[in-house]
């Protein structure tokens, strides 16, 4: 007995022993954090120079890494064209006959019938898809059925059922949006499974956002290098013709708001299918106002984001060091004219940073120049009027902050709704949701009640019974 009670005392002891230590070292290990906090605080405070510089060195950083991948990607491009030596440009694999166009909308008709009325004569498989009934001349309408329930929802709802129900027997089906003019379309020129057109947004309202878009084109040159990497990194479904072969074999059924590249994911990830982007550009409208292309770059994002989980692990990686840069480079170009204004003596606030100057200034004017060469080519693109392109290279970086606000935005808080953008006739002034009458659709049903936006706080009694979800169809 005596002998089991020393034990038992002994093992007490040892046990409380270790708890004092335990506690002694979280509390040691609180203290020292505290310390080493309050330590860096008071640095900061005195040697403001010192954080700041910090800061514009991670900014930098940070933004020069999807640079550096831009580069590589245009590389890759120029290095295995001139292996391959192709041109594409003068082979037409595939003629108008061999293309189903299906044009989505909600029920916007005289937009569709101007997309329609632009279409080559020798295109004459015309399917307009709809949420509800409308009348299109030259073309064979289809309407949504409310009831219809599928995975996916908005947009790739309806394609999802117009896949199900009125399949074609032509080779590709050509999805194109509402304001989508491919009136220079000759056919398919090329014979890959998934053939990315480019775009070319011309201005529909304000005139910086038409100005974002030039500059958006610019650096949009990356996607000549998409069909040397194993994915594309997104697709725009405003011109993009996928063999009906392979799309009843991936489908649409899937949930997502980034629908077009969600399927250009899985249809290589999981069918082998091969995708190839060609230098023909359709033209589309550009958004009516930065509001709407701040929520419009949110969208993207957000889409992009919320289905990284399909992607390769070093595809995550990449499209987590693009968004991060995306972002911040809202930032930088508030922070290099801060730093010229500082440099040349017209404000007293230090920005420059005060260890590896030179090193830091190389890296930023190379930074600076990328900017810049995005809206060159950019402009070479487009060849706008003499205004648009002096306007476009003096305010560059002003640009590129408005431009980048949605990305940050998005960041920050996710979209979670999306307000419909009616586009308009050209010619005609553009609408908006302020002046003019816009409608919301919960994935099944539409209605004609005022938009709710979902991200901001709204009385109970405002809202509807069910959750409706806003579409922008200018973000597809």
């Amino acid at each position: 007995m005596t002998h089991m009670y020393r034990d038992v005392t002994r093992t007490s002891e040892i046990f409380d022993s270790l708890l004092l230590i335990d506690n002694t070292g979280l509390q040691t290990g609180v203290d020292s954090w505290g310390r080493v906090i309050e330590g860096a605080i008071e640095f900061t405070m005195s040697n403001p120079e010192v954080f700041i510089a910090f800061v514009l060195w991670q900014l930098a950083l940070l933004y020069t890494v999807p640079v550096i991948f831009w580069d590589f990607e245009i590389g890759i491009y120029w290095l295995r064209n001139w292996q391959n030596r192709r041109d594409r440009d003068m082979d037409v694999e595939w003629g108008p006959d061999a293309i189903q166009v299906r044009i989505v909308t909600i029920d916007n008709a005289e937009v569709v019938q101007q997309t329609v009325d632009a279409l080559p004569d020798t295109i004459t498989d015309v399917v307009v898809i709809a949420e509800r009934p409308i009348t299109v001349e030259g073309a064979t309408v289809l309407a949504v059925p409310p009831e219809f329930e599928c995975a996916a929802t908005h947009k790739g709802r309806a394609v999802e059922w117009a896949r199900r129900y009125h399949p074609t027997d032509r080779e590709y089906v050509l999805y194109m949006d509402e304001d989508t003019d491919a009136s220079g379309l000759s056919g398919i020129p090329s014979n890959a499974d998934i053939v990315q057109f480019r775009e070319k947004p011309s201005r529909s309202g304000g005139l910086i956002p038409y100005l974002a878009e030039i500059h958006r084109i610019g650096f949009n040159i990356e996607q000549r290098a998409f069909p040397f990497f194993r994915l594309p990194f997104y697709a725009w479904g405003g011109g993009i013709a996928i063999r009906s072969s392979l799309e009843e074999q991936v489908t649409w059924d899937t949930a997502t708001i980034v629908e077009d590249s969600v399927f250009a994911w899985r249809a290589v990830l999981e069918w082998d299918a091969t995708v190839d982007v060609v230098d023909v550009y359709l033209s589309n409208q550009a958004p009516p106002s930065v509001w709407a292309m701040v929520k419009q770059r949110r969208r993207w994002l957000t889409g992009t984001r919320q289905q990284r989980a399909l992607l390769p692990t070093q595809y995550q990686l990449m499209y987590q060091v693009r968004d991060l840069g995306w972002a911040l480079s809202t930032f930088g170009p508030i922070l290099w004219l801060l730093s010229g204004l500082s440099y040349f003596g017209y404000i007293n606030v230090q920005l420059l940073p005060i260890f590896f100057p030179e090193a830091y200034a190389v890296l930023t004017i190379a930074l600076l120049a990328h900017v810049y060469g995005w809206s060159i080519v950019g402009l070479i693109t487009y060849r706008p009027p003499i205004v648009v392109t002096v306007l476009l290279v003096l305010f560059t970086p002003i640009i590129v902050t408005v431009h980048s606000i949605g990305a940050l935005y998005g960041l920050i808080r996710p979209a979670k709704g999306f307000v419909v953008t009616r586009k308009v006739v050209y010619g005609q002034t553009e609408r908006n949701e302020l002046d003019s009458p816009s409608e919301t659709f919960n994935g099944h049903e539409s209605s004609h009640e005022k938009p709710i936006d979902i991200d901001e706080p709204t009385p109970m009694s405002d809202l509807p019974l069910e959750p409706t979800v806003e579409i922008d169809r200018t973000e597809d």
